[in-house]
């Protein structure tokens, strides 16, 4: 008797599924039509466009890795390994403990020191306090994250202590700032709900297209408060530059040392960042 109404539960839920799904893909077709129709209006009423004065948008309906190359699968650990990690405890790494949180202390520093954010605030108009400084240094703590996260425990155990020094760092800015307790104890909170928001939201545009990165960038640094859209391309730009000139770095070094270096915030050909080395040959084709 007690499997009746566990059947019929799961005959609900599937029929309901399958309605979701056959209403998801209407509403999808109905989207592109629709699309379709602006553009076409928009091409009639305006003409054809200069396409050599614009970049040109990066669209895709797929979710990608942001490594285009296979990912290294997770490095296997032992039963005493899982049991104390279990417990809430780091198990063996790979190397050293502590040389892994003085490489994240550099690569935190790296991202307060090798930043112009005076340029920053020029360019995409942001005032300049404490808040707009931590809004352009948890973009690239950000980035830093993406990248250590694809080396395994090692580059997890880096990013605790990344975000660790984050937060040490503004603490100790706002106490010289003058900041009384209760005022900087609001402010860190303010700002640690502000942080995990923009990890989601960037994680999820960098995995998409430009237009979900240019909405993750307006909604967390720049406020919701950027009027002019020359200012959203050059940040999408920025990122994906700097995500693709990360991302090449080799991955050994980024946890023994954490020295990183950053992509300038306005260059002439910024979509050739990387240039593959031309391979060489002898005489003898060798």
């Amino acid at each position: 008797m007690y499997r009746r109404p566990l059947q019929s539960a799961v005959r609900q839920l599937l029929n309901a599924s399958a309605s979701r799904a056959v209403l998801g893909k209407a509403i999808e077709q109905d989207a592109c039509q629709s699309r379709a129709l602006v553009a076409c209006r928009v091409t009639a009423d305006v003409g054809v466009p200069n396409h050599a004065q614009y970049r040109a948008l990066h669209s895709t309906r797929e979710l990608h890795t942001v490594k285009e190359t296979p990912q290294t699968t997770d490095e296997e650990v032992g039963a005493f390994t899982k049991l104390i990690e279990a417990m809430g405890f780091t198990g063996p790494l790979k190397y050293n403990k502590w040389k892994i949180k003085i490489a994240a202390l550099r690569m935190y520093t790296c991202c307060v020191e090798r930043i112009n954010y005076d340029e920053f605030f020029e360019k995409c108009s942001l005032p300049d306090t404490l808040n707009s400084w931590f809004l352009v240094a948890q973009l690239h703590v950000w980035m830093c994250l993406v990248r250590m996260r694809q080396e395994g425990r090692a580059g997890k155990y880096m990013c605790r202590y990344i975000v660790h020094s984050m937060w040490e760092d503004v603490e100790q800015r706002s106490k010289i700032m003058g900041i009384d307790a209760i005022q900087r104890k609001e402010s860190m909170k303010v700002m640690t709900e502000t942080f995990y928001a923009a990890l989601f939201g960037y994680d999820e545009g960098i995995l998409s297209d430009d237009c979900v990165l240019a909405a993750a960038l307006w909604r967390n640094m720049f406020n919701r408060q950027c009027e002019d859209p020359r200012q959203l391309e050059l940040m999408v730009e920025y990122v994906r530059k700097q995500m693709q000139f990360i991302d090449a770095l080799d991955g050994e070094d980024l946890l023994l040392t954490g020295e990183v270096k950053w992509r300038p915030l306005v260059e002439e050909n910024a979509q050739s960042i990387l240039k593959v080395p031309s391979l060489t040959y002898n005489d003898a084709g060798l």
